[in-house]
């Protein structure tokens, strides 16, 4: 069996990838690294391509003869980040799996303090660029993300989207990733109940090329932090989160029709073309469609299959009938 398989998502990084390749080669034959894992050390390198336009594929081509265990997957098209990593854990036979960017930022050396700390115990490990060398244009809105992120989940890490991270291959192989989650993983594979740590690792500047990521990542990055948000907290109690939301709005309109009412009784005010009863009336539906809405929720989460509720951690002295069972 492999012991680790190295997952390295690519678009249009051919001038990189040579020198990626020869510094993974030495992380990965560092004596050190090799003496973690007490059965003999193996290991393969996958790269996916997400539809380069320079020529990449070709270049990883050019190189499989000559670099043992290095493998390319090859996307029609551009798919983006997210679908890389899932194409890359689908394929990966390894033990332990590893993600790393090929933009040269990241350091393969540190591979080896990221794999020690996962045998510790942990599940997850990711790495922190506690001294990042990027633009002030990168670092702030990383920062804020960070923030927002450790506030709203919990989850007290740093670097929530550093590329470089190392999992163990039962929840690598458990991840279920859409739109651009992977700057969530840590979220999701917490939420699910795995161990999730961090370990501070070296990051340099960009040699070649420039970030494929624009100003447009921000609103997709909020729209997926709201989905990761429902997930983690409301993935299974629909009517938490719909059901206040319209308890809410019912009492508010409630409160102005109730008001409106009383002012007419008592004040022999008009009812009728004041904004303040449409209003009232507005917030009274809203809410009964919210309620509905979380209730509908509810019951679909009910009658769901059950795979994507639990992760299992092990076993013992049950029949493969009764894991079986368990799984489906």
């Amino acid at each position: 069996m492999i012991t680790l398989s190295v997952i390295v998502p690519l678009f249009n990084e051919r001038q990189s990838i040579p020198e990626l390749l020869s510094e993974l080669s030495l992380a990965l034959h560092d004596r050190e690294l090799q003496e973690l894992v007490t059965h003999p050390f193996s290991h393969e390198i996958i790269m996916v391509d997400d539809g380069s336009t320079d020529g990449s594929a070709d270049v990883v081509k050019s190189l499989t003869a000559t670099t043992p265990g290095l493998k390319l997957i090859s996307f029609q098209k551009n798919f983006g980040k997210t679908a890389a990593l899932s194409a890359g854990f689908r394929a990966a036979e390894g033990e332990f799996v590893c993600t790393i960017d090929a933009d040269l930022q990241d350091d393969p050396a540190s591979i080896k303090p990221l794999l020690r700390k996962l045998l510790e115990g942990d599940d997850l490990v990711s790495g922190w660029k506690r001294h990042r060398r990027d633009p002030l244009s990168k670092i702030i809105p990383s920062k804020l993300f960070n923030t927002v992120t450790r506030l709203f989940t919990g989850l007290r890490i740093h670097d929530i989207n550093c590329g470089l991270k190392v999992y163990r291959s039962s929840l690598s192989a458990s991840l279920e990733l859409h739109g651009d989650m992977h700057r969530y993983i840590p979220v999701l594979a917490a939420w699910r109940g795995f161990k999730v740590s961090e370990v501070a690792v070296s990051h340099r500047p960009r040699k070649f090329g420039t970030t494929k990521y624009g100003a447009g990542r921000f609103l997709s990055g909020l729209f997926d932090f709201l989905a990761v948000l429902f997930i983690t907290r409301y993935f299974r109690r629909p009517i938490h989160f719909f059901g206040m939301a319209g308890l809410i709005s019912f009492l508010a309109g409630f409160g102005i029709s109730l008001y409106v009412t009383l002012d007419k009784i008592i004040n022999s005010h008009y009812i009728s073309n004041r904004p303040i009863l449409f209003l009232g009336i507005l917030l009274l539906i809203l809410g009964v469609q919210l309620f509905s809405t979380g209730l509908l929720g509810e019951m679909l989460s009910i009658s769901a299959p059950t795979e994507s509720r639990f992760a299992i951690k092990e076993t013992e002295n049950l029949t493969n009938q009764q894991k079986q069972n368990i799984n489906s």
